[in-house]
């Protein structure tokens, strides 16, 4: 039988790229991102992109796939994750697959289709986004799908076009789009989980790491490549902030207290969605989350009955 796929999932600064690479030595696995943001290449020191020695050897897959002026496509990364899956589950290995962007993990393991797109509905709603931003934007999609709402960050305009077309075409939630919880291959979801302080805490320490590894030289190089463009890329955490920055609209001070609060807003969105997936495994974080992890995944009976497909 091959090897279930396992997923490493929960908020941003739980720990899950060291979890996933102490599950990748534990299970002979390898490594498919599922974050959204590390697709893109060169946004490194913000996204908390493992680089290449701090990967133990580990293969990673889907990294550094994007230049930051492609506007992200979830469909398109679901076509790229299964077949990484699939080819690692055929070497006969596990496939890791880790990161905290939900959609993107249940796109890559979930019986999940994209709906349709129309045009002209599309254009008059980028219109009406261009006019009013996007604050007013998400405030229309949390009164008519707060579902969809809760799980879109409210600057992320693209998104929020998408599901409001989605809305109007359908005539139903964008959220009600989700299938139920069936995946395609073998999987058991394994999340981290930490008390709401230490979490806070690690969200202010990751951030003023982020500054002290160089992330204002990284998006200023960024920004000559072309990220005040990316319509996907120049709203990413960290990145929005210190374009802000650049332009004058923060002070440098500025720019990192509201990144910390913007991810931990974030981090409320991420538990709220994961949290609603009844397959995910939660085991505590912190020292010691490797071996409850390991015997989480020992136990009978797990990713043994794939809904569909595996």
């Amino acid at each position: 039988m091959l090897e279930p796929v396992i997923a490493v999932v929960g908020p941003t600064a739980a720990g899950k790229s060291e979890l996933s690479l102490a599950l990748a030595h534990a299970l002979d696995g390898e490594v498919v991102n599922a974050d959204s943001m590390q697709l893109y290449r060169g946004m490194d020191i913000g996204t908390a992109k493992l680089d290449p020695g701090q990967r133990e050897g580990v293969a990673h897959h889907l990294l550094d796939v994007w230049p930051v002026t492609k506007a992200a496509s979830v469909s398109e990364y679901q076509i790229l994750a299964r077949q990484a899956i699939t080819a690692i589950r055929d070497r006969r290995r596990t496939p890791i697959l880790v990161g905290g962007s939900g959609l993107y993990v249940r796109a890559a393991i979930d019986n999940l289709q994209f709906p349709g797109t129309d045009p002209g509905v599309r254009a008059r709603l980028e219109d009406e986004l261009a006019q009013v931003g996007p604050t007013a934007m998400h405030d229309r999609l949390t009164a008519v799908d707060p579902a969809a709402a809760a799980a879109i960050l409210p600057g992320n305009g693209r998104r929020i076009v998408r599901a409001l077309e989605v809305v109007e075409m359908s005539g139903r939630p964008f959220s009600a789009t989700l299938p139920q919880y069936e995946s395609v291959f073998p999987v058991v979801q394994v999340g981290v989980e930490l008390d709401r302080l230490e979490l806070d805490r690690r969200i202010a320490d990751r951030v003023a790491r982020m500054w002290q590894l160089g992330l204002v030289d990284e998006v200023a190089r960024l920004e000559r490549a072309g990220l005040r463009e990316g319509r996907t890329a120049s709203r990413a955490l960290g990145y929005a902030q210190v374009l802000a920055f650049l332009s004058g609209q923060y002070s440098e001070q500025e720019a990192a207290a509201q990144t910390v609060q913007a991810t931990r807003r974030f981090v409320r969105r991420q538990e709220s969605w994961f949290r609603r997936d009844p397959r995910v495994i939660w085991v505590r974080g912190g020292p010691g989350v490797a071996d409850r992890a390991l015997a989480a995944l020992s136990k009978p009976g797990l990713a043994r009955s794939p809904a569909s497909g595996g």
